[in-house]
C-alpha cells in the first residue's frame, strides 16, 4: 500500500511540473500594439515585450515603454533593463492621451 501511495504521489508531482513549463506568447510587441489599435480586447493575453525605455517614477509607478505607445506599468520594481525581453499576462488596458496604459503580471 505504501508503494502504491508513493507511486501515485510521484506521478502527481511529475504531472504538475510538466504543466508549469514555459508559456507561449500570444503576441509580440508589434502584434500586440496593432491589435490594441484595432480595438481588440486583450485582457488575459500573453505578450512578449522588448523594453525600449524605463520610467521608474512615472505617475503610474514603474513604466516599461515599448512599441510606439505602449506603457506596461507596475507598482513594483520589475528588475529589468532597457533591451530586456519579458513575457507578461495583460491584466488591464486603458487608453490615455494617445497611449495605452497596461497593467500586467510577469510570467
Amino acid at each position: 500500500m505504501k508503494r502504491l501511495i508513493t507511486v501515485l504521489l510521484l506521478t502527481v508531482v511529475v504531472a504538475l511540473s510538466a504543466c508549469g513549463g514555459d508559456v507561449t506568447p500570444d503576441y509580440n510587441t508589434k502584434e500586440f500594439e496593432s491589435a490594441l489599435n484595432d480595438g481588440e480586447d486583450l485582457v488575459g493575453k500573453i505578450v512578449e515585450v522588448e523594453i525600449e525605455h524605463i520610467e521608474p517614477d512615472s505617475a503610474f509607478g514603474y513604466n516599461l515603454q515599448a512599441g510606439e505607445h505602449l506603457n506596461f506599468v507596475s507598482s513594483k520594481n520589475p528588475n529589468v533593463e532597457i533591451g530586456d525581453t519579458i513575457t507578461v499576462e495583460v491584466e488591464e488596458v486603458d487608453s490615455m492621451l494617445g497611449s495605452f496604459i497596461i497593467t500586467y503580471k510577469k510570467r
